[in-house]
């Protein structure tokens, strides 16, 4: 599928220059979206043992800050619309900071849900959206290049994380970490500070007035929350096919410390394969960013997305077949790999599909509809941990809810991008066929004057 046309947008995007520093400040600001709830899970263990709670609630603490940030995408949207990106990053590194030394004061579970789920949860929402929809108004041509570096901020932080919240655990506690952690991610608001408004040098006139005025806000509403999008085929089969997988996405990087520990390997070999899988993940992205922009991959990316999807399901169904330590670093690189391919992905297939002058609306719905598989996925996982009382049924569970998914992403785009070729070939013939009546038109009157 080619890339969506410049022309639509209304402007020419630079495709470099001060984009390169706005890749810069996203490569942070989605670091810390989707790395904080992650490296987070180091302190599952105690805090689990200090509130008397089960594998399930504890679970329920990166689920809802998970759920709260893609649930948050409209309302981001909204007001990346009306204040640009700029304000809205800064505004939620703010609000994930506030949460964080909220929480470190918390005296049962539900505050931690409240302070870390819900109020960091928003503010990451704050970070994530703006971030992917800045990148799509500076680049066009490199815009698989300049998606897979911003998405690498997320291996890159956590591989940083990890072993830190480790190191601040052991000198401060939870309680102490947390007031810590709540300073570190104010450096989202430095991020946010770079993400400068794009130059639009040539506006179309066809373009719809940018939301300035109260009296405009039904028109923002129905330009961010488009309810074309379900009537598009492209964009339902993503959807479909992302609610599915998504209830067997995060999962297995939430319990990934915890079931090290469960095997009784001690804490910081445990939080090391957090830096193993991240290390592996950073190097991958910005490689799949280069190879999705090639001139093979790039015009049927879906069929590569499809692979990373169906990869990580193969992944989690051989984990609990690996046995001890050395097992759980293998696991820990190829599923590296994996996440890292589908990660570098997930939007820019999106962008691909609905083009990027209908990505903010198209990403705005996507996030809300996932944050139910989101926010029930780990504490199902979980539940199924203490039923059974081990992790390999949950790895097994998760590994159905990536393969299948992957399948029908194959077939379904198979058909998809043969439809496509299809209504081009007739678009075609009928603009030859249109030229044609035109010329025969001008033919005949130029006979009748003569």
């Amino acid at each position: 599928m080619a890339p969506a046309t410049a022309t639509k947008l209304g402007y020419t995007p630079p495709d470099g220059g001060w984009g390169w520093a706005v890749v810069f400040g996203a490569f942070i600001s989605i670091g810390f979206s989707y790395a904080f709830p992650k490296s987070l899970t180091i302190y599952f263990k105690e805090i689990q043992e200090y509130f008397f709670v089960s594998y399930s609630e504890i679970a329920w603490l990166s689920s809802v800050m998970l759920a709260s940030m893609y649930a948050g995408g409209p309302v981001s949207s909204l007001l990346v619309n009306r204040y640009g990106s700029r304000p809205v990053v800064m505004v939620g590194g703010l609000m994930v900071s506030t949460g964080m030394i909220l929480a470190s004061f918390g005296r049962t579970i539900v505050h931690l849900y409240l302070c870390v789920g819900v109020i960091g949860g928003l503010g990451l929402a704050f970070n994530l959206q703006p971030a992917l929809t800045i990148i799509g108004t500076y680049f066009q041509v490199k815009r698989p290049l300049a998606n897979g570096l911003a998405m690498t901020g997320s291996p890159v932080v956590l591989f940083t994380l990890a072993p830190l919240n480790q190191f601040l655990f052991d000198s401060f506690g939870w309680r102490g970490s947390f007031l810590i952690l709540g300073s570190i991610v104010l450096n989202c608001c430095v991020a946010g500070a770079l993400m400068r408004p794009v130059n639009k040098n040539a506006q179309s006139k066809s373009d719809p007035p940018e939301c300035n005025g109260a009296s405009r806000s039904q028109g923002c509403v129905h330009k961010i929350i488009d309810p074309t999008l379900f009537k598009h085929r492209g964009f339902l089969i993503y959807l479909i096919g992302n609610v599915v997988m998504f209830f067997g996405f995060f999962a297995p990087v939430v319990f990934l410390a915890p079931y090290a520990k469960h095997q009784g390997i001690d804490e910081y070999s445990a939080a090391f394969l957090l830096s193993i899988f991240a290390l592996v993940d950073m190097f991958i992205r910005p490689a799949t960013g280069f190879i999705g922009n090639t001139k093979w991959i790039r015009p049927r990316i879906q069929y590569f997305f499809s692979f990373a999807v169906s990869y990580n399901g193969v992944c989690h169904l051989i984990c609990p077949l690996l046995p001890g330590y050395v097992g759980l670093v293998v696991y820990a690189i190829f599923f590296g790999l994996a996440f890292g391919m589908l990660s570098a992905l997930l939007f820019e297939v999106l962008m691909d599909l609905v083009g990027a002058h209908r990505f903010s609306s198209a990403v705005g719905l996507v996030t809300i509809i996932e944050c139910g598989p989101v926010l029930l996925g780990p504490p199902l996982s979980g539940a199924l941990v203490d039923i059974f009382g081990e992790y390999k049924y949950m790895y097994y569970a998760c590994g159905v809810f990536m393969l299948v998914p992957g399948i029908f992403f194959f077939i379904m785009h198979y058909f998809n991008y043969k439809k496509l070729d299809e209504e081009r070939r007739q678009t075609v013939a009928l603009e030859m066929r249109t030229c044609d009546e035109a010329v025969q038109l001008k033919m005949s009157q130029d006979g009748d004057s003569t």
